[in-house]
């Protein structure tokens, strides 16, 4: 007969964490939520690490380019969706990895024999209103001059006029020598008054242009999450079908981090893609999943996965538990997940980190998970409100939504994600289509979050994630203790007006 499990399957619903002893140190300024993003050795540090303990999950209706860069200032990941062409999702990787590099490599550059038409021509297709000048038209001739919107007027100037005509030269430029730190370039800029400074070689070959606007993003976003150089990190999802052909291409894109989209991770299915990826390139890293015990865990870890995520069902969107009847909890799938890491880690001495995916419903529910074990937390939900996913914004019963809809939702037909190695297709759907209360800006929001765990953390007597784990206590509530939690016996005035 089957194994019968007796212990009940919980949410983070069914706990609260008990108060610890709160010392002068533990304030919101002191807290730390840097987290492991893959998995490292004993004595050693991960080649990745996340500012912040949220990634956003591998969904149309969340992970884009946009995503992408707005969470990357903060300082956590976005893992953009595979459900799309491999050409779609490198191109999505590209604008992600050129957005803010610090030094950025030219990518609009055009000749002095060019025409204004070529200039705007080149504006509209790349976005670039900073064009390198350089002998032969490539982001590494030798630079001689640049036009940006100050040298032209659309609307006035003749069409067919030369650049060489109305760039400005390289005589008259500013300019930085190759090797300088990113740091006096920034000086260079400021006290000349530039927009932009162009970073040339002893041969005078163009490298790269610095620009005023990342100086003061950065100092807006002074969590960004950046590679070794200076450019934002970003991820991407891929499945067990066409990896051969998806992962070299977003590797040459830019990619850091690759996860595979799985509703079922404990699969022969995601050991050969894994291994895959490690023979291709074993730098290349590699997230798996997901899984609900320890078998699961094990499994993804000595197939080499990079880090693993736990959740089957548990998503605002899922219905998988429901069609067919598998799945578990999340908060006691994740306990059991985290209590295999631990233990894997001690005989190894190789860390996993694991990744919480679903079943977070209150902010509150964000820091039990992570005091439950998760290193960091994937939310599809959460970050779909915001401006900077991908879907429409609507006016539906007289109140602000934006779309939210699954990956195994007939709109997605990402059947890939649910893929048993059988047919190309399914019949059923595993997801829905649905809307979520649109809540404004990321940054605004997150900012609420974050603070609501660091309170949290706090009181718990803790200022980092590994402490929050080691030191938490946690209790189980009852029904009735859930329902003294809230506002009870009074009346709530309305301040909405």
């Amino acid at each position: 007969m089957a194994t019968i499990i007796d212990e009940v399957s919980r949410t983070f619903n069914e706990f609260l964490i008990i108060p610890g002893l709160t010392t002068k140190e533990c304030t919101p300024d002191n807290v730390t939520l840097k987290a492991p993003l893959v998995k490292y050795k004993k004595g050693q540090q991960p080649k990745i690490s996340v500012n912040i303990p949220f990634v956003s999950s591998i969904m149309q209706s969340v992970s884009d380019s946009g995503m992408a860069i707005a969470l990357a200032k903060e300082g956590g990941v976005s893992f953009i969706f595979g459900s799309q062409t491999i050409e779609e999702q490198a191109k999505m990787i590209k604008k992600v990895k050129q957005y803010k590099a610090g030094f950025v490599v030219s990518h609009a550059n055009l000749t002095p024999e060019n025409t204004l038409a070529d200039v705007i021509a080149l504006k509209l297709k790349t976005g670039f209103s900073t064009v390198g000048i350089t002998h032969d038209g490539t982001p590494n001739g030798r630079l001689l001059g640049v036009v940006t919107g100050r040298d032209y007027r659309p609307s006035r100037d003749n069409k067919q006029s030369k650049v060489k005509d109305f760039m400005t030269p390289i005589e008259k430029l500013t300019v930085g020598k190759h090797g300088i730190s990113l740091s006096e370039a920034n000086n260079i800029i400021w006290e000349n008054k530039l927009n932009s400074l162009p970073i040339i070689d002893d041969n005078g070959e163009l490298q790269y242009f610095v620009f005023r606007k990342d100086y003061e993003n950065h100092k807006e976003n002074p969590n960004e999450l950046l590679d070794d150089h200076k450019r934002l990190v970003v991820g991407a999802g891929i499945n067990t079908r066409d990896y051969a052909e998806r992962v070299p291409a977003l590797v040459e894109a830019g990619v850091d981090v690759v996860c595979i989209d799985s509703s079922d991770g404990f699969s022969v299915w995601q050991k050969e893609t894994i291994e895959y990826i490690k023979n291709y390139d074993k730098n290349v890293l590699v997230g798996a999943g997901n899984v609900v015990d320890r078998e699961g865990f094990l499994y993804l870890a000595k197939a080499g996965a990079d880090f693993v995520k736990v959740g089957v069902g548990g998503g605002s969107i899922c219905i998988t538990r429901e069609q067919k009847g598998i799945g578990r909890g999340q908060a006691t799938a994740l306990i059991e997940v985290a209590k295999a890491r631990d233990e894997y880690y001690e005989k190894t001495g190789e860390y996993i980190p694991i990744c919480s995916d679903g079943g977070i419903v209150q902010d509150y529910h964000m820091t039990l998970a992570l005091a439950m074990g998760a290193d960091f937390l994937m939310m599809g939900r959460y970050f779909a409100r915001f401006d900077e996913s991908p879907t429409r914004k609507m006016l539906v019963n007289g109140n602000y939504v934006k779309e939210y809809w699954g990956e195994g939702s007939n709109r997605a037909r990402n059947w890939q994600r649910y893929d048993s190695g059988g047919s190309e297709g399914l019949k059923f759907e595993e997801g829905v289509d649905s809307y979520v209360p649109y809540a404004g800006k990321l940054k605004d929001n997150l900012a609420i979050t974050l603070g609501k765990i660091k309170s949290t953390m706090c009181s718990c007597g803790v200022i980092n994630l590994t402490d929050l784990i080691n030191k938490s206590k946690i209790t189980l509530v009852s029904s009735t203790s859930i329902i003294e939690g809230g506002a009870h016996d009074v009346i709530v005035k309305d301040t909405k007006n």
